[in-house]
């Protein structure tokens, strides 16, 4: 054997002029590393897990300075909205100085306590916009009256359906102005005239 890299035979191998410059008029090549993704099409970019900054499950939780204190603060933001949907305080470390690294515990407090925020945001405005009540109408017929508001800012209106209790069948069913206060006259009387 000539050289260390020989083999027995005293044939190079390929791999041989790698690490040591290239031979002269040997190839030169390039290696690139493959991921194997088991042939899910995924995008590594869409996962961060910074100890200040995570990506996950279309949310963004970032650890700031809090602007009111000298603590820190932690934003919860749903990927694609420009503001977040839930600041709160967050934990110094134990330098007392930089603030506790994100974790999967932490995150999955985070990601929860903002899912119930929209929740809640969620029920008020459906509590808004959608009003019931149960009265009888002038024969003595239990009707349930249901007033809902439709978000249209060129045309702000209502819907106003009055449903017999006993049958299911609707006594009617027309537009309302979306300041429509429901009562059991003001039902009574669309009931009568169709006015609302």
């Amino acid at each position: 054997m000539a050289s260390g890299s020989s083999t027995a035979s005293g044939i190079e191998p390929p791999w041989a002029a790698v690490g040591n410059g290239h031979a002269e008029g040997s190839p030169s090549f390039a290696v690139t590393a493959v991921r194997d993704t088991g042939g899910m099409d995924t995008d590594i970019e869409d996962e961060t897990s910074d100890p200040r900054m995570w990506k996950k499950s279309g949310w963004i939780a970032c650890v700031i300075k809090n602007e009111n204190d000298e603590g820190w603060a932690v934003s919860m933001t749903r990927m694609g909205d420009a503001e977040p949907v839930l600041v709160s305080p967050w934990t110094m470390g134990r330098d007392k100085v930089n603030p506790k690294p994100l974790d999967h515990s932490g995150f999955a407090t985070l990601l929860k306590g903002a899912k119930d925020v929209l929740r809640r945001h969620e029920d008020a405005l459906r509590a808004r916009l959608h009003r019931s009540i149960t009265c009888t109408s002038e024969t003595g017929q239990r009707l349930s009256a249901a007033l809902d508001i439709q978000l249209d800012e060129d045309d702000p209106h209502a819907i106003l359906s009055i449903v017999d209790e006993q049958t299911g069948e609707v006594m009617r069913r027309g537009r309302a102005s979306a300041a429509f206060k429901l009562s059991e006259t003001t039902v009574r009387r669309f009931l009568r005239t169709g006015d609302a």
